[in-house]
């Protein structure tokens, strides 16, 4: 197979990792890949004598991505205790970062391997988590406020009704859409705002010796307290039993009431993590179309079902809710049908 030709970019990291490692015969290959602008690479670096230290290059492009956030929401998360990266060195101007290995596995991919203990891992993702919620909102942290969650709501009327799916609603399908916008945004708007990490999923959770480490946070910000919890459950990636998400939450409810975490009742938390979540899988359904048709980066989009199947799980215990639900049956899944169907296979 033809290998593609290094990019100036590529020997500019490459460069930088061999000075910051002080390996000149270090080599980097792709550690991950990410919805956005940055990237990760791995390498052994010889450490004089020693034994080899695998290592990560991020590498975040300031024109593209700028890493002071990560760098910043990183020194407020290890105020508080987090498990995060341990960073070896740093260019901001270039944007390399040098940091700690945490290992080739996230709890994505030990639940994808069918070999792991979720309710432990969960468990261990709570005792972060707790910690995340108890710190306390600097006044620079930006808040999860009403312009920013309804944006993010109408990426779902923008790239995934009207670009990917050609859907063009009348006034009255208009008005029950906004309708049921608001409602979602006067719950989560209403609930208690705390430090919320905005991707607290199992595929930005890695085990490390003694718990579990929390990567991708640089979009934190301060938001709704059920926002994080329901993010672990309803996942982009992988599906749970309904029963098992409701005793996971009920784990979550137990432990964060007993750690002092402010949380009303559980029936109450657990209607809050449901419109969390139906924000949350509403914005997501419309990025993923949004990386398909503008980004070019159409795998995400595959998992926009598993989305409309959280919405199926959900709308129909708020009644509130129903104009919504109608939309998504009326005209959302026949015309997922039929835009999968003229798909090339």
């Amino acid at each position: 197979m033809t290998q593609p030709h290094p990019t100036d970019r590529d020997d500019a990291r490459l460069a930088w990792a061999r000075a910051a490692t002080g390996d000149a015969r270090l080599d980097l290959t792709r550690a991950s890949f990410d919805a956005g602008f940055r990237s990760y690479w791995r390498g052994l670096a010889d450490a004089g004598g020693a034994a080899e230290r695998s290592v990560i290059v991020m590498d975040s492009p300031p024109e593209l991505e700028d890493a002071r956030p990560w760098l910043r929401i990183r020194e407020m998360l290890l105020a508080g205790g987090v498990r995060l990266p341990q960073v070896h060195a740093q260019d901001m101007e270039l944007g390399f970062l040098l940091l700690e290995d945490l290992g080739q596995q996230t709890f994505l991919q030990a639940f994808e391997a069918g070999d792991a203990d979720a309710d432990a891992l969960f468990d261990a993702a709570f005792d972060q988590l707790l910690k995340i919620q108890a710190l306390s909102c600097p006044d620079d942290l930006q808040p999860y406020d009403e312009a920013f969650l309804a944006r993010e709501l109408r990426l779902f009327d923008e790239w995934f009704l009207g670009r990917h799916l050609g859907l063009s609603l009348d006034c009255d399908d208009l008005e029950n859409l906004d309708l049921a916008y608001r409602r979602i945004l006067d719950n989560v708007l209403a609930q208690r705002q705390v430090f919320v990490h905005r991707d607290y999923m199992p595929r930005n959770l890695m085990p490390v010796d003694g718990g579990v480490a929390v990567i991708d946070f640089q979009g934190a910000l301060r938001g709704p307290i059920a926002y994080d919890p329901i993010s672990l459950f309803r996942d982009a990636f992988v599906s749970w039993p309904e029963p098992r998400i409701d005793g996971w939450l009920a784990r979550y409810h137990a432990r964060a009431t007993a750690a002092g975490i402010p949380l009303p009742d559980f029936a109450r938390f657990r209607r809050d993590a449901d419109y969390a979540g139906l924000q949350r899988h509403i914005k997501i359904i419309g990025l993923f179309a949004r990386l398909h048709h503008r980004d070019a980066k159409p795998k995400y989009l595959a998992d926009a079902p598993r989305f409309l199947g959280y919405l199926d799980v959900v709308l129909p215990r708020y009644p509130e809710l129903a104009p919504l639900a109608r939309i998504v049956e009326r005209y959302v899944r026949p015309a997922l049908t039929s835009t999968t169907a003229t798909q090339p296979a």
